[in-house]
């Protein structure tokens, strides 16, 4: 399966999105179940539209923009008001593909802490309290997107994914937090030799998919 965005997403759904929209596949308030923020409340705004592709992507469905419904800002804020949360995390798909500036400033203005979840492959374009860059191998991320990131998140899959893993590392900044994060459906696989490496490389943690052992969203 491949990404349904091409040149047909670019030039029709990124160039003619009305103002203060964005196409929304999901949202939902549950527990941030990876990476840094793990274990708190968090309000997810899940964006569709994503041409990376990863072939092990879990939500393959958020990849078609097209199709979504669009939701304004005033919408969305009144959706992030009824969770009672400080947290909201805006994710996709890859969310960095719009210009988030007038959700990312009417959340910042009610006084959310705003997290951002992207593989680094767009410029980013809004204001953040927390990004995190999950750089994938099918699109490359911007080495200027690396140096926001407040928190690296590398997915293994394979062995060849910790030289992935490093390579960007040196890319990013010196105060990004790494973590190594297990592909879910090589877990019992690939988590021996994620345990051994960050062993020998201590500046490595491990982050764990716990909203799937939770059987939470």
């Amino acid at each position: 399966m491949q990404p349904a965005v091409t040149e047909n997403y670019k030039k029709n759904i990124l160039a003619n999105l009305p103002e203060g929209y964005y196409p929304l596949m999901e949202k939902f308030y549950t527990i941030q179940g990876e990476g840094y923020h793990t274990g708190k409340p968090a309000f997810f705004i899940r964006l569709a539209g994503c041409d990376v592709g990863c072939v092990w992507c879990d939500v393959k469905e958020s990849w078609e923009a097209s199709t979504s419904n669009l939701i304004s800002v005033d919408n969305l804020l009144k959706a992030v008001a009824e969770s009672k949360t400080p947290n909201v995390v805006i994710t996709g798909g890859e969310p960095a593909a719009y210009n988030l500036t007038k959700l990312t400033d009417a959340l910042s203005k009610k006084g959310y802490k705003v997290w951002l979840e992207t593989s680094g492959a767009y410029p980013i374009q809004g204001t953040f309290d927390w990004i995190c860059v999950s750089p994938k191998k099918f699109k490359a991320p911007l080495e200027s997107v690396l140096q926001k990131a407040n928190e690296l998140k590398v997915v293994i899959f394979n062995e060849s994914d910790f030289k992935w893993a490093e390579e960007n590392a040196r890319k990013a900044s010196d105060v990004a937090k790494l973590f190594l994060q297990p592909e879910y459906s090589r877990f019992d696989r690939v988590i021996p030799i994620m345990i051994d490496y960050i062993k020998r490389n201590p500046q490595w943690s491990i982050s764990l998919q716990t909203h799937k052992y939770l059987n939470i969203p």
